[in-house]
């Protein structure tokens, strides 16, 4: 069954009678239905008490009759609403043959059953038919079966069928009215859903992106403290200068790494106005790509820069996003690899930022390589990130050995040359390459 949603903006467009009759209507309770059926029954037996004459009388037996089967058939008019209504229209048209007058005051159960009828027969036509056929039923047995036809007649002739009518048009309106509600209700409640699948999905994306932080912050730090042993290890006896000096990097490389997993976490321990005393410092970009290099270099990594065209300043996201590529490729060569040598290339022509990184796939030149280790989620995580700012990432192994990973980023077009120059502040130089 399907529930009175309005499913469109208009919020006051009317829903309708099919959808209508199956919701939730409020039904009146017990005292309300006793006290509807008794004011029909009393209404009805006041009616009674008038005479043609406009004479007032006590109601005789058959007024007694009339509004007692009127008012009994009542309490189904939730139900079966039409049955309901031929029934109180049948009873007000033997007021006539009974010897009492037709009025509004006589048909009283059938004003309160044309009422039900338009709040609760499905089909707005049905319910107004329904209504308008009563009301011309009404109006063929109030003409006077014998005798002329006077003003009071008259009058009397055309209230009895409009009375009805009146009662379908207030029915009509307060169903307007519980279906305006009910879109209402059915509209906030979608609305607290939404808000509650927008709040889900804004946490699971900022699960993402606390994953990739933490993934590129451990995984880049840990690889290079990781390499640096492994120099101390491997050089330990034959060559004491150079363990020491691996060993100063090791403890400046794990120091790094505590002071950016601080910074990490402590912004996301903070929660509204509460501070941790965290400050956040910028964010990486291709700016900080030197040190990037040299702390791969100082781990025995060789890595040669190249970049080529004109560099630009980048939007925020999409330049950690370039610094991010490049840092996780050069941790996958370092933990993978079996190859020492490695090329970064920075293309700044075609209207985007092309990324590469090459490693030979050559025999190692120093301390063995972490090729053990089990692969991550790091190509995916940095896939991902390029997707996020409107660009692509491919990664696969090279046909003359070795691995290449490029990434194609979207640059917004240069706006005058000082612009430009001040995008290449703090990048490699261009066109040039550093080795090792």
């Amino acid at each position: 069954m399907r529930t009175p949603v309005n499913r469109f903006p208009e919020l006051g467009r009317v829903l309708p009678t099919s959808d209508l009759a199956g919701t939730a209507v409020s039904r009146p309770g017990r005292g309300r239905e006793g006290a509807v059926v008794a004011a029909a029954f009393v209404i009805c037996l006041l009616g009674g008490t008038v005479r043609v004459e406009d004479a007032l009388t006590a109601p005789p037996l058959a007024a007694y009759l009339l509004a007692l089967v009127s008012a009994a058939v009542l309490p189904a008019r939730h139900r079966r609403p039409l049955a309901v209504l031929a029934a109180t229209t049948a009873a007000g048209l033997a007021a006539q043959p009974l010897g009492l007058v037709l009025s509004p005051l006589v048909i009283a159960p059938a004003l309160v059953a044309a009422y039900a009828c338009t709040l609760h027969v499905p089909g707005e036509r049905r319910a107004a038919g329904a209504v308008t056929l009563a009301g011309v039923a009404l109006l063929a047995g109030s003409v006077p079966l014998a005798g002329d036809l006077s003003w009071q007649d008259a009058s009397r002739i055309g209230s009895v069928p409009a009375a009805p009518l009146v009662a379908g048009l207030v029915g009509h309106a307060a169903r307007t009215r519980r279906a305006y509600l009910a879109a209402v209700e059915e509209r906030a409640r979608r609305a607290e859903e939404s808000r509650e699948l927008e709040a889900r999905r804004r946490v699971a994306e900022e699960r993402v992106r606390i994953a990739r932080e933490l993934h590129d912050l451990v995984a880049h730090q840990i690889t290079l403290a990781n390499a640096q042993a492994t120099v101390a290890a491997h050089f330990v006896d034959s060559r004491p200068e150079q363990t020491r000096v691996s060993l100063r990097e090791l403890v400046e490389t794990t120091g790094q790494a505590l002071d950016e997993l601080r910074a990490t976490v402590g912004l996301l321990r903070q929660t509204g106005d509460t501070d941790t005393g965290v400050t956040e410092g910028p964010a990486p970009g291709l700016a900080r790509l030197p040190d990037l290099l040299e702390s791969f270099r100082r781990a025995g990594l060789e890595v040669t820069l190249r970049e080529e065209g004109r560099a630009r300043p980048l939007p925020p996201g999409v330049d950690l996003t370039a610094y991010r590529i490049v840092q996780e490729a050069l941790t996958n060569v370092t933990k993978h690899a079996s190859g020492r040598g490695t090329r970064v290339g920075l293309d700044w022509g075609g209207g985007r930022l092309t990324v590469t990184v090459t490693d030979d796939g050559g025999a190692p030149t120093g301390p063995p390589a972490l090729s053990d280790r089990p692969p991550g989620y790091g190509l995916l995580g940095i896939r991902e990130r390029a997707t996020a700012v409107g660009g692509d990432l491919t990664a696969g192994p090279r046909e003359e050995g070795g691995f290449l990973l490029t990434a194609h980023l979207p640059v917004p077009p240069v706006r005058d040359t000082a612009t430009a120059e001040e995008g290449r502040t703090g990048h490699a130089n261009d066109g040039t390459e550093g080795t090792a």
